[in-house]
C-alpha cells in the first residue's frame, strides 16, 4: 500500500518507576552481570500503582495532540493496541477517545496482536485517512508487560506507550508514510491463554524463526516493494524484545547498526510491547531532520511484522517543540523499586 498520508503527531509515555535488572537477578541467584550482558537490558520501567495500559495511552495521545495542534474532535478514529487491555472484555479505545476529549461521533476499537498491535493501528489509521473515511485517526501501542516470577521475561518486560496521530494535509505531515509491508505466518512462540496470568514462550524457538525471520522477512519485502536500499535510509528501528535483537537483526542484513542504536530504548525502559518499536521511533522523530527516512519494522509473536517506509519534512522541526514532554524527559525521570516494592506494583502476590 502506498499513500499520501503521514504523521502529523506523535507522542510518547513512559512511567517513571525503574526496576535494576541486577536487584531482579538479586532475589533469584542469578548472575547479574550474566543476565545484563545476555539480554542487554540493564533496568526496565515498571507502572504506578494507578497506571494501567489505558492511562499510559491517554498520556501519549494528549502528547500527540499537542504536537499536532488540532483538537481532538477532529479524529475520526482511535484504535488502542496491547496485550495487557484493562478489561477482558470493554473496550480501552473508549476510555481513550472520551478521555482526550474526543466526540462520540469517532470509530473506536481495540486490536490485539502481541507486540504489533500498535503498528496495525497504524496500516488501519493509513488506510481510513488515505480513503477519507477519517480526517485523523489516532493510533496507539501500549502495554504494561507480564513476566512470571523467576522467568527470563521478567528482565526485560516494561511498561510504556506511544501514540500517532495520521492525517492527510501535506502542510502538517511530519514524517510522510511512503509505504508499508507485513509478512505473517502461523508461529506459535509465544503465547498467553484467557485466565492465565503470565505468558509462556519457546524459549530460544521466539528469535529463530519467529523474531529474526519475520522481522528480516518484512523488511526485505519492503525494499523489494519500494525498490529502496539500505542506504536510502537514515535510521533503522526494530521491534525490540532485548538489547541484542535488534542489533542481529542489522548485522544478518548487513546494516549499519550505527542508524539502529538511536531508537533502541529497550535496554534502559525495558521491552514495551506493543509500545516497543513504536516508542524507537518516537526517540528517533525526536532527533531526526527535513530529509531523512527511518525504516520501522514491528514484531508480533504468533507471528508477524508490520514495516514502513516514511520521510521527514520540513515541518517536523517546528512541530515537535510543542511537546509538552518528549521522550527523553519521560527515559530521565526514575524512581527504582526494590523487588518488594515491584511485586506489589506488578500486582504478583495472589491471594488464596
Amino acid at each position: 500500500m502506498t499513500s499520501e498520508t503521514g504523521i502529523v503527531g506523535y507522542g510518547a509515555y513512559v512511567p517513571s518507576y525503574r526496576i535494576k535488572a541486577e536487584e531482579i537477578a538479586r532475589v533469584w541467584g542469578e548472575e547479574p552481570d550474566r543476565i545484563i550482558k545476555g539480554l542487554g537490558v540493564m533496568e526496565k520501567s515498571v507502572p504506578g500503582l494507578d497506571e494501567d495500559a489505558a492511562t499510559l495511552a491517554v498520556e501519549a495521545s494528549r502528547n500527540a495532540l499537542a504536537v499536532a495542534d488540532i483538537e481532538p474532535s477532529r479524529l475520526g478514529a482511535v484504535y488502542v493496541g496491547s496485550e495487557s487491555h484493562p478489561y477482558a472484555v470493554k473496550p480501552t479505545a473508549t476510555m481513550v477517545a472520551e478521555a482526550i476529549g474526543s466526540t462520540p461521533d469517532v470509530m473506536a476499537a481495540d486490536l490485539e496482536f502481541a507486540c504489533k498491535a500498535g503498528t496495525a493501528a497504524i496500516q488501519i489509521g493509513m488506510g481510513l485517512v488515505a480513503s477519507h473515511m477519517a480526517e485523523y485517526s489516532l493510533a496507539v501501542g501500549t502495554d504494561t508487560s507480564q513476566g512470571r516470577p523467576g522467568d527470563a521475561l521478567e528482565y526485560t518486560a516494561g511498561a510504556g506507550a506511544a501514540a500517532f496521530i495520521i492525517g492527510r494535509q501535506k502542510e502538517q505531515i511530519l514524517a510522510k508514510l511512503e509505504a508499508t509491508y507485513s509478512f505473517t505466518t502461523d508461529t506459535p512462540d509465544f503465547w498467553r491463554r484467557q485466565h492465565a496470568e503470565f505468558p509462556t514462550h519457546g524459549g530460544r524457538f521466539t528469535g529463530e524463526p519467529a523474531y529474526f525471520r519475520h522481522v528480516m522477512g518484512a523488511t526485505q519485502g519492503l525494499f523489494e516493494k519500494t525498490g529502496m536500499e539500505a542506504n536510502d535510509f537514515d535510521y533503522f528501528v526494530f521491534h525490540q524484545p532485548n538489547g541484542k535483537f535488534p542489533l542481529e537483526v542489522a548485522k544478518k542484513m548487513g546494516l549499519d547498526v550505527e542508524k539502529v542504536k538511536p531508537g533502541l530504548m529497550t535496554p534502559i525502559i525495558g521491552n514495551t510491547y506493543s509500545a516497543a518499536s513504536p516508542i524507537g521511533l518516537c526517540a528517533v522523530l525526536d532527533i531526526a531532520k527535513p530529509g531523512q527516512r527511518i525504516l520501522l519494522t514491528s514484531f508480533g509473536s504468533g507471528a508477524g511484522s508490520d514495516s514502513f517506509a516514511m520521510e521527514v519534512t520540513d515541518n517536523l522541526v517546528e512541530a515537535r517543540e510543542r511537546a509538552p514532554h518528549k521522550l527523553a524527559w519521560y527515559v530521565g525521570r526514575k524512581n527504582y523499586l526494590d523487588y518488594g516494592l515491584y511485586v506489589k506494583h506488578r500486582r504478583k502476590l495472589k491471594s488464596l
